[in-house]
């Protein structure tokens, strides 16, 4: 069944393909005889109803540096693709809101990766906080007398801005650490969003694990191990990719969430576990499928287009 692709996302000529999951995403979707068309976000526009996109038409293929070949640009209305891939990258901002609200005006007529309402409705750092019984214990605030109380109780915490992304602005504070007063000052006039403040957890040391689920069902995972001197596993940030496995515990989180998961139409997910914690469910533009199988673990774009192709063929 050869369907008609466009994927949204950041300028193609500008990602690592050795680390990019959109990019698996398309040399699948291409081995399968689909059509791919490539359009940023900026390019996207309304005429009432009706959205449309100047888009070029895509070839890639898995050459560094010569990785993508571009077609003329064409204006075409959304509903002329079978499926498109929402695969920006955060911040998640008004830019970001404003892009959901424009594609759904055409899910499900066209299959929109992942559901644009639910990726609006589904903040990474929020949507998980909906299963405390699974997470550490977390705050969202920004009120310095709720933070100071929280620390009290719990000690250690990490503290992040509520939409942050790849790991920038992740700061472990101690019990009793000099610098907070000067953080809490910087925090308040850098991000105008609430923080996540949450117990800090020694075995991040070990591996901060990205499990994939793919219409709610664990397909793999990687350990992403900090550097020695950092407490940030992502591997934008030095992060070192690890092969590994399902826990007993991480099966039970992945059970737990992913009938929602499904419900929701959040068909590619990466959900991040620390030490049998859950710290986050990734939504927006979930990376992990290149170094899955680098490490010699499936193919998870596979997982992801037969799921894609499955709900086309029923209809949604």
């Amino acid at each position: 069944m050869a369907l008609t692709v466009a994927v949204q996302m950041d300028p193609i000529e500008k990602i690592n393909i050795a680390g990019d999951s959109t990019f698996a995403l398309l040399l699948e979707a291409q081995a399968r005889g689909h059509a791919v068309f490539y359009y940023t976000p900026d390019r996207l526009g309304m005429r009432g109803r009706e959205v449309v996109a100047s888009m070029r038409s895509l070839e890639v293929r898995d050459v560094a540096g010569d990785h993508a070949k571009l077609g003329a640009p064409v204006l075409k209305n959304l509903e002329e693709m079978d499926v498109i891939l929402l695969r920006q990258d955060p911040p998640f901002d008004l830019a970001y809101i404003t892009s959901t609200h424009m594609l759904e005006q055409v899910h499900p007529r066209t299959l929109v990766v992942n559901d644009p309402v639910s990726v609006r409705n589904a903040p990474e750092k929020l949507f998980v906080m909906n299963y405390p019984q699974l997470m550490p214990e977390t705050l969202v605030t920004r009120d310095r007398d709720q933070i100071e109380a929280f620390r009290a109780e719990h000690g250690d915490v990490v503290m992040k801005p509520l939409h942050g992304h790849g790991g920038s602005a992740v700061f472990k504070i101690a019990r009793k650490d000099p610098n907070f007063g000067s953080l809490f000052d910087l925090f308040s006039v850098t991000f105008r969003e609430p923080w996540v403040i949450q117990r800090f957890l020694p075995a991040v040391s070990k591996g901060d694990k990205r499990i994939i689920l793919v219409d709610g069902v664990a397909k793999g995972a990687v350990n992403r191990v900090p550097a020695e001197d950092d407490i940030r596993s992502n591997m934008v940030r030095g992060g070192a990719a690890m092969a590994t496995d399902l826990s007993p515990r991480e099966r039970e989180i992945c059970d737990a969430i992913g009938p929602e998961l499904k419900r929701r139409g959040l068909l590619f997910v990466g959900i991040d576990v620390i030490d049998g914690y859950l710290t986050e469910i990734n939504v927006t533009s979930p990376t992990g499928v290149r170094a899955i199988k680098r490490l010699g673990g499936p193919d998870l774009a596979v997982d992801v287009w037969d799921a894609i192709e499955a709900k086309r063929a029923a209809g949604h």
